[in-house]
């Protein structure tokens, strides 16, 4: 029997979905103050990323996947700086970035992750 547990984020949607010990994490966009330039959204996205997976029992280390969609594929460099120093390089995940229409137009990133509980 399939153990389903929610996080809830608001109204329309879960932070986390976590099936048999597999989180699913919600799409991460930068929060308001994040500013506009890609290195502080990523910076911010990633940061949410970490504590929603703290939240949920696991951490950065037990990424399997990442889901990276870009406003401008040209950030794909600044956006790897940040990920290069956030992720941990013993324990990589798989990765997809691709470039995307965003809900919102200051939005430069948004990430998608699943991890493992610990």
């Amino acid at each position: 029997m399939k153990k389903i547990e929610r996080i809830p984020a608001n109204a329309r949607m879960s932070q986390a979905v976590i099936v048999n010990d597999i989180i699913y994490l919600k799409g991460v966009t930068p929060r308001a103050e994040a500013g506009q330039d890609i290195t502080t959204q990523a910076t911010d996205v990633l940061d949410q990323i970490r504590q929603m997976l703290q939240n949920a029992g696991s951490s950065i280390e037990n990424l399997v996947a990442v889901n990276i969609w870009l406003k401008d594929i040209a950030d794909m460099a600044a956006l790897n700086k940040v990920y290069d120093a956030w992720v941990v390089r013993d324990q990589l995940p798989v990765r997809a970035c691709v470039q995307a229409d965003l809900a919102k137009p200051s939005y430069r990133i948004e990430v998608q992750v699943t991890a493992v509980r610990q």
